[in-house]
């Protein structure tokens, strides 16, 4: 039986997957305390999926199977969406369709040539927002460790992928023991991350580049704006910085380290802040940068503006001063932008004596 899903999944185009016993999850105690510690921030959904994380059996009766598997997004499998920013730093998953979807869609079909093959059975897939510990399920599955920068890592694979499971009432059996960890004494992960979100295996949302940028409702505190630097959407830095996707991809994710072209960025920026809401959401409804509202991408754009010192965009920037969501942000943004600009013209002249 396991052989013959092994040929489905590769049918469907599906080369990387694991079976593992639906069981309650090995770190479902750490990942209570995480939510008892409020690290998860206004992700509020996490709590209310904590009983079924730890009881599969409450998504799909007499479950006791998952199947799990792992689809690369570098480089993208679905690429093409309707607008791409030119200069706009976004997190290296967002450079295509939104997952959600696609990946959804295609669990989907998966799940409906296993029926037809085991029509007595049941089947469920799950695509990351699903109420799944899947990091915990995925490493059971043979698929990875979890790392100290909190991602499933593959020592031939790097960490470049999501992760989707289908749940089913089939029993099989695990034939991939599960990866050792290989983080061993690297730091790399922990030190570059510029709002000291990660601890070992650990981490605060809450100060999340990521989460600040995309899942947070809220302007971010005057403490972390700095450090959110550039990143529009997401961040991608505890990975890219990871010597596991160094060896695996090589320089392919070093492309985001370049010098940003300043025209280009000022152009992605100036785009977003003189748009309506609806437009954004009509340009990008395809795109994984869907899943920020306009209005959290007029306020990253406004904080990458005033981090990057585009004095280009400062009237731009001021037309949101009354706006109530955005009001004490701007200050803070044209009060950067003055100040990056009264920096900018006090260089020490070259025949001054020490």
């Amino acid at each position: 039986m396991d052989h013959e899903i092994s040929e489905i999944l590769k049918q469907q185009g599906i080369e990387r997957f694991g079976f593992a016993e639906l069981n309650r999850p090995l770190t479902m105690d750490f990942y209570l305390s995480w939510l008892a510690d409020s690290k998860h921030g206004e992700m509020s959904y996490l709590q209310t999926h904590a009983e079924k994380k730890s009881n599969p059996q409450l998504l799909l009766p007499k479950a006791n199977s998952a199947i799990v598997v792992a689809l690369s997004y570098l480089p993208h499998p679905e690429p093409h969406v309707s607008k791409s920013f030119k200069a706009a730093r976004t997190a290296l998953y967002s450079r295509g369709k939104d997952y959600h979807h696609w990946m959804q869609a295609r669990l989907n079909e998966v799940c409906g040539a296993l029926k037809l093959k085991y029509p007595k059975y049941e089947f469920l897939s799950f695509v990351d927002s699903g109420p799944v510990l899947e990091r915990d399920l995925a490493r059971r599955a043979g698929l990875g460790w979890i790392g100290k920068n909190t991602c499933l890592i593959h020592p031939k694979q790097g960490s470049l992928f999501f992760i989707g499971e289908i749940y089913t009432n089939l029993s099989l059996k695990n034939d991939q023991p599960m990866v050792t960890d290989h983080c061993g004494t690297c730091q790399k992960c922990i030190e570059i991350c510029p709002t000291g979100a990660l601890a070992e295996r650990s981490l605060d949302a809450r100060k999340c580049i990521s989460y600040l940028t995309i899942e947070s409702k809220s302007v971010p505190p005057r403490e972390l704006r700095g450090q959110i630097g550039d990143w529009l959407f997401g961040c991608d830095l505890c990975q890219t910085v990871c010597p596991w996707n160094i060896k695996f991809f090589k320089k392919e994710i070093y492309l985001e380290s370049q010098e940003l072209n300043r025209a280009d960025l000022v152009s992605d920026l100036n785009f977003i802040l003189s748009s309506s809401n609806k437009m954004l959401a009509k340009t990008f409804k395809d795109s994984s940068l869907s899943r920020a509202s306009g209005n959290k991408l007029k306020r990253n754009a406004i904080i990458v503006i005033a981090n990057k010192k585009l004095i280009e965009l400062k009237e731009m920037v001021t037309s949101y001063q009354e706006h109530k969501y955005f009001s004490e942000l701007c200050l803070w943004a044209i009060k950067e932008l003055n100040d990056g600009a009264v920096n900018s013209h006090c260089v020490r002249p070259s025949n001054l004596r020490e």
